[in-house]
Parts: C-alpha cells; sequence; structure tokens
C-alpha cells in the first residue's frame, strides 16, 4: 500500500490549537511508517528546530516545513504606515495597534532555502502590525500585487517581489484559489480536500473542487492534524476552550465534533479517500519538491568594521596581546604568550574571530558608558577573553581549563555570558540594536510554559470548576513542592473521585509543559551578517523597543548559531550603588578592581555566615556552609561558590572536601597522575573542569572526547547519553589502579554535574563580586545595604528581612517621608549635633526608605513631587539671606528641623506637588506625611498619626482647589483620630509598604511569646545539642532542592535573627498546607549543634493561635 505525507499538522506551538509536542507528533509518524510530515503551525515556525531534532532522533523522515498564514482585510491606514523591516513596539504603541481579525488562512510550505527566507519575511511582516500574538497578511500581500513590506535592501524601501518563488500554497477558501493561482502559477499552488468524517465538509468539498477546476489547479487530500493520538481530544477541547474564553458546558461549535483530527494510519487514510486515491499521492508529489531543511541554514557572523589592512584575525591577535601588555605590567609571561598562541589559531582557525571582536566591542560600550560588567561561564576559561577585557579572571594563573569554553571536536560555537548591572542593560540592548541594525539583530525567545498553577486554573475554568476552589488548590501548589495529584485535592477538601475533579487531575497533568506564550531571554542576542529575518522570523516583544526571534535559546543551540548573552544582574547594580554612594557621601574613590584583597576582616564576616545580601552567599545552605568552610583566601570562596551544588552534593563530595579541609581526613590522591588535577580541592573533584582533567588523566579521553563527556553530562536526563561514559571511565580508572568505589562516586557526581553542573570558571567570576560585596557589608554596611534595597528585585530575601537586618547590625533606618526621601533610599547624616558621631559608618550614616516601597505609589507621581520640592527648595534659596554658618538641618533624634522643611505643613505640600486622591492617600496610609504633624512627641514615642494625615489630604486638596469628593464638605471639621499605637503602626507599614523601620512583627508579640515559653532565635541558638524546643517564628523563605530527597528547608525569622528549619519529607507530608502557606509557623523540634551552625529539625508543625496575626508579609520560595 503507498504511503501518505500529512501536509498541514499543527503542534502545541500554535498556541491553545494544537495538542501534542512537536517530537511527539513525529515520534508518532515515524510509527505510522509515514515517509515524510509537514509542520505548519498557525503563524510562525516556533515549534520546527523540535521537530528537526526529533526527525533526525527518531527517524529517517523528512520533514516538510512551513506555516498556516492568516488572511483578512487591513485597514488602509495600517497599511500605509508599513515598516520597511520588522517594527519595534516602540515606534507604534501609540496609538495602540488595532485588533487584526482574520477570515481564512492558506498553508505555505517552503520548497527551498529561498522559499524558506521569504516565508521567514512574510511572517516577520504579518506580525509587526498588531498586538502581540496576532498576526495578518492580506491575500494582495500574499499573492503579491500589493507592496508586501519584503525588505529590499539595495534600495532601503518595501518592494513587489516574486513572492511564491521557492514556495507552495495549499488553500482551503474557494475565493483564494484564482488569486494565488494566477500570481503564484499554478505549478505552485493546490486545493486542499480536508476530510473529518463531517457532514458540513461535503459543501466545503464541493466548492474547492469547482475553484480547483475552473482555475487548472490540482486538488490534494488532507486532514487538519491537531494531535499525534486520539487521546488528545478532551485536551483540544480544553485548550479550545480557553482561546475562546468560555467552558466546556457552553463550548457549542467551539470545540471538534469528533476526533478525526489525529495522525491517522496509511490504511485508515487509503480507506477514508479510496474515491479519489490519486489526492492521497499527491501528497507525496508535494514532499518530493519540498527539498528544504534546516541543515541548510548557513550563519554568516557579522563582519566588523576593520582597521584598513588587517584581517579579523590580525586584528584580534593585535587587540589581544596590546591587553595582555596591559594585564601583566608590559611583560607577557611565557606560559601566557604560549597559551594565547594556542587559542588564537583555534579561533582562526574555526573563523570566530568576530564573535570575539564583537564582544570586546560591547564591553568597550559599558566601560565608556561608566555601566558594570563582567564576562563569566565557559569564557572566564579563555586567556583571549581576560586579554581583551571580557571576563576578569586570568585563567592561566587558576590552571583552568580552555577546551571547557573551545575546542575542534566541539559541534556549536563558544558561549560568552557577559553579565551587566541589570538597571543599565537596556541602554546596551538598545545600542546593540543600533550598532548592527534591527533587521540584523534581534533578541532571542523564551518560550512561557503551563507549569502547576496555571495549567490547574485554565482546565479549572473550562470545566466550571468555582474560581474560590481553584484558588484554594493553586494556593497549595505554588510555585513548588506539590503534584497534580488525588493528594493535592484531597488536602483541599475535594474528592478525586468525581469525575469532573478527575478530568481536572488528568488534563491538567497533560498541559504541564505546553507552550503557553512567547516571552524574551533575559539576554540573549541573535546577530546576523544577513538578514535574521531571512533565517528565522521576527516579532515585536512586549517591551518598548525590543523585537524578538520566533526561537528559544535551546532551538538556537541546536542549530549551532552564535548568540551573543547580556545578562541582567542586580548584583552590580548593587555595586555600582554602593560605590556612587561613597564617593556623594564619604569622598571614597573605588572600583571593583581597587578594592582591596585578601581583607582579613571581610573573610571573618563570610566565615561568620553573615552575609545577607552578599552575592551568591546568602542562601541559609551557604550561609551554614560557610562557618564549616571558613574561607580565608580568594580560592577558598571559589569553592565555596561551588560547593552547595547539586554536582558535589549528589557525588558525595562535600563531606570528604570539608573533612580533609579541618585536617580530620589525610589529603590522599587515589593516582599520582591526579595530584595535579585535584590538590587545590583536597583530593576531591568538585569542578566541571576538573572531571574533565580527570577523564583526561586516567581514564584516556582526549580534551575534545572529555568536552563531549561534559555536554553529555548537561543532557543526561533528556538523552541518557551520559550512561554511555561510565563502563569507559569506571573501568579505565579501575585499570589505572584507582579504587572502584571512588571511580563510581566520581561517576554519581558527573550525573549530579547534569542537574547543575558549576564549571570552576563560573565560580571564579562569582566568587569576585561574592567578594566585593562581602567587603562592602564589612566595611561600609549603611551604603551597602542602601545600595541592595535600591537594586531590589535580587537574591533571597525581601525588604522586610533586608531592613530588619540592617537593624540588628546598628544602622538606622528611618521611615519614608516626602520632605526629604526620593525615589530610591538614601543616606543621611546619623549624629550631628554634639559630636561627628561613631568611627563605624553605622554611627554617621542612617538609611533613608525610598517612595519605590510605598505599595501602588507610581514613578510618574514620585518624579512630580520631587520636581515640586526641588522647585520649592530653589526659590527659597534664591531669597534667603547668605548664612556664613548655615543651621544644620537635622535634630540629634534624626528629625528634619521645621524651619528646614520645604513645606510648611500639609497644605503647602499638597498645593505644590499636584498629585491626585489616590497617591496622596498612599502616601498616608505609609505614614510619609506625618512629618507635618507638629503636636509635642515625648523622646522614644512610635505611635502614627497617619490616620490623621489620610483625612486631613481631603481638606487640602479642597484648599487647593481640587474637586472634592462626592458628598464631601471642604468646610466641615475634621474628625479627632486617636492614634495608631505602636503594634497597629507596625502593622499599617506592612500593609502600605511590606516592611516596617519601627520594628518586627514579632516583636510586638514577644511577650505573649515568652509568656508560652517560646524563645527568640538568639536564645534558641545558645540551646545544646538535641534540646527539645518550641519555637515560633516569621516564615521568610522555602527552599525545596531537588538533590534533597524531599527535604524542604525553611528559613523562620524573629526581631532577633533567623532559625534554620529542616523539615523532612513524612513530617512535611503529614503538614503540607501549613508547611507550604503559613506566613507564622510554630514548629516542636530539636536543635541540631554541628560546626558553629544551628538548625532546628521539625518533629511538628502547628499554626500559633496569636492575639494578634502581623500583616502584609509573605515568603520567597525557591526550588
Amino acid at each position: 500500500m503507498r504511503p501518505y505525507v500529512p501536509l498541514t499538522v499543527k503542534s502545541n506551538f500554535s498556541f491553545l490549537e494544537g495538542a501534542s509536542h512537536p517530537d511527539e507528533l513525529v515520534e508518532q509518524a515515524v510509527a505510522l511508517g509515514l515517509p515524510a510530515m509537514g509542520l505548519c503551525d498557525r503563524n510562525g515556525v516556533y515549534g520546527v528546530v523540535r521537530a528537526h531534532v526529533a526527525a533526525k532522533k527518531h527517524g529517517p523522515m523528512k520533514l516538510l516545513l512551513g506555516s498556516e498564514l492568516s488572511i483578512g482585510e487591513l485597514p488602509e491606514q495600517l497599511f500605509a504606515s508599513l515598516p520597511a523591516g520588522p517594527s519595534t513596539r516602540g515606534t507604534r504603541s501609540k496609538p495602540k495597534p488595532p485588533n487584526l481579525e482574520a477570515r481564512g488562512s492558506v498553508v505555505v510550505l517552503a520548497q527551498s532555502r529561498a522559499g524558506w527566507a521569504r516565508l521567514c519575511r512574510l511572517l516577520s511582516i504579518a506580525h509587526s502590525r498588531g498586538p502581540k500574538g496576532q498576526a495578518l497578511l492580506s491575500l494582495d500581500e500574499l499573492a503579491g500585487t500589493r507592496a508586501t513590506g519584503i525588505y529590499n535592501e539595495a534600495a532601503n524601501t518595501p518592494a513587489t517581489e516574486a513572492v511564491g518563488d521557492g514556495l507552495i500554497a495549499l488553500i482551503r477558501d474557494p475565493e483564494h484559489v484564482p488569486v494565488l493561482a494566477e500570481a503564484w502559477g499554478r505549478d505552485r499552488v493546490y486545493a486542499l480536500v480536508s476530510r473529518h468524517h463531517q457532514a458540513e465538509e461535503l459543501a466545503r468539498e464541493d466548492a474547492i473542487r469547482r475553484a480547483a477546476l475552473r482555475c487548472a489547479v490540482p486538488l490534494v487530500a488532507a486532514t487538519d492534524v491537531l494531535y499525534h493520538s486520539p487521546a488528545r481530544r478532551p485536551l483540544q477541547d480544553v485548550l479550545a476552550c480557553v482561546r475562546a474564553g468560555t467552558t466546556l458546558g457552553e463550548a457549542g461549535l467551539t470545540i471538534q465534533a469528533n476526533a478525526e483530527h489525529a495522525l491517522e494510519s496509511i490504511h485508515a487514510m487509503r480507506e477514508r479517500f479510496a474515491d479519489c486515491p490519486g489526492l492521497l499521492d499527491r501528497t507525496l508529489e508535494i514532499a518530493e519538491r519540498c527539498q528544504f531543511s534546516l541543515d541548510q541554514i548557513r550563519y554568516v557572523y557579522p563582519g566588523e568594521h576593520l582597521p584598513e589592512g588587517l584581517s579579523e584575525g590580525d586584528h584580534l591577535r593585535k587587540l589581544t596581546l596590546a591587553g595582555a601588555a596591559r594585564r601583566y605590567g608590559g611583560v607577557i609571561p611565557s606560559d601566557v604568550t604560549a597559551q594565547l598562541e594556542r587559542e588564537l589559531q583555534l579561533i582562526a582557525e574555526l573563523d570566530y574571530g568576530g564573535y570575539f571582536l564583537t564582544m570586546k566591542e560591547i564591553v568597550e560600550f559599558c566601560r565608556r558608558e561608566g555601566i558594570l560588567c563582567q564576562g563569566r561561564g565557559s569564557a572566564a576559561n579563555s586567556a583571549v577573553c581576560y586579554c581583551l577585557g571580557i571576563t576578569a579572571i586570568d585563567p592561566v594563573r587558576m590552571d583552568l581549563l580552555f577546551e571547557r569554553f573551545l575546542s575542534r571536536e566541539r559541534a556549536e560555537p563558544p558561549d560568552i555570558d557577559l553579565d551587566i548591572e541589570h538597571e543599565r542593560r537596556e541602554e546596551v540592548i538598545q545600542w546593540v540594536y543600533q550598532r548592527w541594525g534591527r533587521r540584523h539583530a534581534a533578541m532571542v525567545a523564551n518560550v512561557i510554559r503551563y507549569r502547576a498553577r496555571s495549567s490547574v486554573r485554565e482546565v479549572g475554568k473550562v470545566l466550571g470548576l468555582p474560581q474560590t476552589t481553584l484558588d484554594r488548590v493553586a494556593k497549595l501548589l505554588g510555585h513548588w513542592g506539590a503534584n497534580i495529584d488525588a493528594q493535592l485535592l484531597t488536602n483541599v477538601g475535594l474528592d478525586p473521585a468525581q469525575p469532573v475533579h478527575t478530568h481536572l487531575l488528568r488534563l491538567s497533568a497533560e498541559l504541564l509543559d505546553f507552550p503557553r506564550h512567547l516571552s524574551i531571554h533575559p539576554g540573549g542576542f541573535l546577530l546576523g551578517s544577513d538578514p535574521v529575518d531571512a533565517m528565522v522570523p521576527i516579532e515585536p516583544a512586549s517591551m518598548e523597543q525590543r523585537t524578538v526571534i520566533q526561537w528559544d535559546k535551546y532551538d538556537v543551540e541546536d542549530l549551532g548559531l552564535f548568540k551573543v548573552d547580556l545578562l541582567g544582574l542586580g548584583a552590580l547594580s548593587h555595586i555600582r550603588g554602593c560605590l556612587k554612594l561613597l564617593r556623594e557621601h564619604e569622598g571614597i574613590e573605588l572600583e571593583m578592581a581597587t578594592i582591596p584583597a585578601d581583607d582579613p576582616p571581610t573573610y571573618d564576616l563570610l566565615s561568620r555566615g553573615d552575609t545577607v545580601g552578599v552575592f551568591q552567599v546568602e542562601s541559609r545552605a551557604q550561609m551554614a556552609m560557610l562557618p564549616r568552610l571558613r574561607p580565608r583566601k580568594f580560592y577558598d570562596l571559589v569553592i565555596e561558590v561551588a560547593l552547595v551544588r547539586p554536582g558535589p552534593i549528589q557525588g558525595d563530595m562535600v563531606h570528604p572536601y570539608l573533612r580533609r579541609r579541618q585536617g580530620k581526613e589525610r589529603v590522599e590522591f587515589p593516582h599520582p597522575k591526579l595530584e595535579r588535577v585535584l590538590a587545590k580541592t583536597c583530593g576531591v573533584p568538585i569542578f566541571q573542569e576538573q572531571v574533565m582533567k580527570l577523564a583526561i588523566a586516567v581514564a584516556d579521553y582526549s580534551p575534545g572526547e572529555a568536552d563531549q563527556l561534559r555536554r553529555d553530562m548537561g543532557a543526561w536526563r533528556s538523552s541518557g547519553r551520559i550512561e554511555q561514559h561510565r563502563e569507559r571511565i569506571v573501568s579505565r580508572m579501575v585499570a589505572n589502579g584507582i579504587d572502584a568505589d571512588f571511580a563510581e562516586r566520581v561517576f554519581q557526581q558527573i550525573r549530579g554535574f547534569g542537574e547543575y553542573g558549576f564549571p570552576e570558571s563560573h565560580a571564579a567570576s562569582f566568587a569576585l563580586i561574592a567578594y566585593v560585596t562581602a567587603w562592602l557589608r564589612t566595611h561600609h554596611l549603611p551604603a551597602c545595604a542602601c545600595a541592595l534595597l535600591n537594586a531590589q528585585p535580587m537574591g533571597f530575601y525581601s525588604v522586610a528581612t533586608l531592613v530588619e537586618d540592617a537593624r540588628r547590625h546598628g544602622v538606622e533606618v528611618r521611615p519614608v517621608d516626602v520632605r526629604v526621601s526620593d525615589w530610591d533610599c538614601t543616606l543621611e547624616p546619623r549624629t550631628i549635633e554634639g559630636g561627628g558621631g561613631g568611627p563605624r559608618p553605622q554611627d554617621r550614616f542612617a538609611i533613608r526608605m525610598g517612595l519605590r516601597w510605598i505599595k501602588g505609589f507610581h514613578q510618574a507621581d514620585a518624579t512630580r513631587l520631587l520636581d515640586a520640592r526641588a522647585a520649592r527648595q530653589a526659590t527659597d534659596l534664591a531669597r534667603a539671606p547668605a548664612d556664613p554658618q548655615p543651621a544644620r538641618p537635622w535634630t540629634s533624634r534624626g528629625e528634619l528641623r521645621a524651619n528646614t522643611s520645604p513645606w510648611r505643613d500639609l497644605d503647602s505640600f499638597v498645593r505644590d506637588a499636584g498629585l491626585q486622591q489616590k497617591p496622596l492617600k498612599l502616601l498616608a496610609e505609609a505614614g510619609a506625611l506625618e512629618g507635618f504633624d507638629r503636636s509635642p512627641r515625648p523622646l522614644g514615642d512610635t505611635t502614627s498619626t497617619r490616620r490623621d494625615a489620610s483625612w486631613a489630604v481631603r481638606g487640602s486638596l479642597a484648599r487647593a482647589g481640587d474637586r472634592l469628593p462626592i458628598n464631601a464638605n471642604a468646610s466641615a471639621r475634621q474628625p479627632a483620630f486617636a492614634r495608631l499605637d505602636h503594634n497597629e503602626a507596625v502593622n499599617w507599614d506592612y500593609r502600605s509598604s511590606l516592611h516596617s523601620t519601627r520594628g518586627h512583627p514579632l516583636e510586638l508579640l514577644r511577650d505573649e511569646l515568652r509568656h508560652h515559653g517560646l524563645p527568640d532565635a538568639e536564645t534558641l541558638d545558645t540551646l545544646p545539642n538535641g534540646r527539645k524546643v518550641r519555637y515560633v517564628g516569621l516564615v521568610i523563605c522555602r527552599q525545596r532542592p531537588g538533590t534533597a530527597s524531599g527535604v524542604t528547608f525553611c528559613t523562620l525569622e524573629d526581631e532577633t535573627g533567623f532559625v534554620n528549619l529542616v523539615i523532612w519529607k513524612q513530617i512535611f507530608e503529614q503538614h503540607s498546607i501549613l508547611a507550604r502557606t503559613a506566613i507564622i509557623l510554630g514548629v516542636t523540634g530539636r536543635v541540631q549543634r554541628a560546626e558553629g551552625v544551628t538548625h532546628l529539625i521539625a518533629d511538628e508543625l502547628w499554626e500559633p493561635k496569636l492575639a494578634a496575626q502581623p500583616e502584609g508579609t509573605r515568603s520567597r520560595d525557591f526550588h
């Protein structure tokens, strides 16, 4: 029996239309014995690389690539403003682009590489004109009878081209047949006869047959495939309802009438088209005509603007050697020269010089603009990168393995990740667009997928479940830590045996990992010498002035394309902000490179684990490791960064390393060849490069084979390729005289690296930033904490925890005050009268919280307020006589003197600021207007008048001439409200700004807790090992690492510090709702103390019955 080819297959990358992954469709097609398959997702080629990879894996099977293009009428004014090249959101964000209505579609297949380029350009144009997620072409554009907007690079204008060259059109709508047959030629156009056993198809088939006959266009058989198996039909119904915003009960014709949209067997299709077998044969003809494959994409990296007479390689060599001279003080060591020569030769051989020149150019732009940046990852293994100034770690001195970065055997380009201070990364991104042009530069996509909570919510809505029920389920799921199973439903009081709940579980599980929508990679750019949209469609992103390709980073890697990674790193913004504060307030000029190295007080701080806000070592796991490792030099910190990772943990290398480091176990090397590889880490392999060097030294791997091992380490879960190395590694190590147990542990560590292998170069790059942030915390805590607050969101901890940590370390944190607060937090003098402050920075400076921390208060309103304040101060300064000894603006209590305030009272503030009632109300509720209260207040009084202020702004607005709220009386006497007491004020703080400068929520309850015999964190830390104890704390962080065998780690906090809580799997499951959702948690457990670190091991969890519950607090939960 002759086979057939399904030509119109949609995957789940048609977004809420197809109900199978591309690889599922390919695998099923191969199982059915089909020689080829046409993947044609709607308005995109998002899934083609996955299908391409799957076809190679499961084949041989030919993959036809195309897309189903939405066709409709375009408004004339929209058409007249079509851009010459790919559009950006910024060029059309005002007015908002109209919704585009499709009235039909045409399936287009690529016959050749040129046809693929035309298809990608058509898709780029279709996406350039509507809201995100919508795409539309007019029939005239597709026919080529009207300017298509396909870019004519020579003329720099839109031009009419032979759009159909290299393409085949498969047409469903009879009215499209004559237009495209005339424009494209009858040899490129086929009329589709689709059969799904539906009665209404008879009339459609008759109409398409008559249109094809009139135009002499051949017919071809098809089924519109939406899933690989009929079992996915219910999920496809759910997706259709989600797309339409309806429920299954109200879906009507929204869902398909039957399950006839699956991939069919050859026998079933021959039976379905038994009356016209030639139509099925024609699918084979089309498959033979389509000769395009993604393997034909030849990527050419953009050439650089080179000095006259120099090649790319010559220019790179010249810049590298000049940089080496600067790095090594004019005399380049011989080993460095040899390494540079080896690297430069390989870079030239592989034709990668342009990539290095591009990264240097980006780094130079950052430095010209004063933007902190630093290369990291495997690029730090390269001496060329170090000498070009891209990375900051000397790989020769650290004996890093270059092959981890680049080798002849690698089938992938090098990867240079550039960390950039996150608040200024957009400047760099826009410069890249400007430097290379929008048709030659686009950001890589990030596919947002359905996770547990989103899948349960979507499926539950379609099934008609109450929103309150779905909220309970989703809350319990959280972002981690729960499976979509019967126990989940039981925990929220639902009966898993009810049919609707059974459907909820099954369909939610099936929807997991489906693509939901397209987003942007954190910083990945695709740059091309040829236009990028001739290789992959480009579409506008949601963010202003951003464009994104339709492939994600895995697609780019699978095709071997270069990706430039410009990643935002909050720690660099933190450092930049801190250095700026030191320069402005203390006159200290520092850069990262000039911060003193090997500072004993800094290593003392690290050894205590006092590292809130210290990059990479602030998690509770790292804080617990630091007192055990007790770093005293930079390389110790490199090890610390890498040690609390799945690789060393799963390989059981952590405890042996610590015992050897502490002198409790002898340092031995299983083989003399391993001494050089493992000497730095006490004979225990910790880093990815060490595993590669070990394979070279004692398992007889070549450097290229070791790199293949490294890549297989990263893909072992998905590919299983790592198992191919097991016998070779273990047997050869044993043959070389190495203990079999050690060899097996090494292999288990290699598997662990598949979870999260940390290269030594990566750890060293991160350790450098960790050291800098630790030094700043040690010597300049107020500036460090202030800058950390301004760099949020980043790191592990909430603003409330950061404020409490600063206060516990003696830093005064002052509340938001409209008279002095900026948008960001700022430093203020702490003691002015009667002396110049103490020796420590925290004795001399206080932190003033910024307006940014008021919930709902917009930056535009803050700018209006700050502009008004600056104008008022300028006016007052111009009027005031010169004073040779001006009065200090601050009292010894850190309060602004009344006569130095920019506003006399609330009325003058409201009049000048020009804010509406809503932002004024937010300011009042946050206590930012309390400075206008002139009533006498005793020292230490922490009550609040914000109730009065919330009411008073209404009268001030009326007096400023603003319209009064309905039924308000401007002349009404303001009621007298009782002051908020301290406890109430703290709760108002948390409600309005998620933190309080007055105290910790549990501080308010300490007397009650003490009455019940419950200690604080500081007391718990002094209890003996094994002591049974009950404790109540605020949950600020939950972690459940995949390497922890189901153990959950929680960080609890009170006004005195932190408690490390360990919840074993059984206890967690017994108290799962409480463990996942509690804000205030009660624990009965045992104190465990070892090597200076205290943990509380939970035996029971309970909900404290407190007189008052703190408000506005929440935890940060991580995998």
